[in-house]
This record gives structure tokens, sequence and C-alpha cells, in this order.
């Protein structure tokens, strides 16, 4: 098999519907939009939100209250239990360790590990924040974990 040899299942890709293609074709002529009115013209619709004039819903509800999106931290994920498989006894496992083995992928977004998993090997963890969990269990297992 080569590349000029594949080709969608039958019937799974249709063509795009083409408008305004001559009476006989069934969307000719106004192509699908009825007569005249704003959804008829040429850019015509109306935003998301919009309710006719009336006071959009956005604009009625009260908004108070304290939201923490703005000052929440975003962390990488990473479990123990990939820790314990991709890593030997005795290792110091900081950010390029896990960036080389794939466990992070970004490298501007701090690592939270957390206890998710066993551990079983003594390892020294760098990262910049752990669950109280993950920290007890690296511990028990003979290992550091460091807040860098």
């Amino acid at each position: 098999m080569s590349l000029h040899d594949l080709h969608p299942a039958p019937g799974s890709r249709r063509k795009g519907k083409r408008l305004g293609q001559g009476l006989g074709s069934g969307t000719g002529k106004t192509a699908g939009k009825g007569h005249k009115g704003q959804k008829a013209r040429s850019g015509g619709g109306v935003r998301p939100g919009f309710e006719g004039g009336q006071m959009p819903m956005m604009r009625r509800i009260p908004k108070k209250g304290f939201n923490n999106a703005r000052f929440a931290k975003e962390f990488q994920i990473v479990n123990l239990e990939s820790l314990s498989s991709r890593f030997e006894a005795g290792a110091t496992v900081g950010f390029a360790e896990m960036y080389a083995m794939r466990l992070v992928q970004k490298d501007n977004i701090p690592v939270k590990v957390l206890a998710n998993g066993e551990i079983d090997k003594a390892l020294t963890v760098q990262a910049q924040a752990f669950s109280g969990q993950a920290r007890a269990k690296i511990e028990a297992a003979g290992g550091k974990a460091e807040v860098i």
C-alpha cells in the first residue's frame, strides 16, 4: 500500500453543499436564505448573546462575589506512579528529567507532584509544589521532596 492508494471509506466524506447554482439545483436563487430580512443580507445576523433588543441575560444577572480564576496558579500535574515507573532508585528527578521522559510538556508552567499511585523507590524529587500525601509517600519510601 502506498500513499496514493489511501482514500476515505465510501460515503464517509460528503462534498460541501454548493449554494446559488441555478434554479434547478434546489439551493439556487436565494441560496437557502429565504426572502429579505436581516439574516438574508450580506454579513447579516446578530452577535452571540443578542436577544432582539431585550436586555441580554449576561447584563440582567447580578454580578457579585469573588472569583479566584484571575489569581489561581496553574500547574502541570505529575503523579507518583509515573515517577516510580520511569526512574531508577536513587535518581534525582528534576524538571529536565521529567521533560525528557515526557511527563511534562511546557517549560513555563510549574510542576506539582500528586500522590496518585504508589512509590517504592528512594527518589529525590524536585518540583515547585507537592501535595501533602505525595510528600509523605516519597519520604516513607526513603526519598526526598525538594521544593524549588
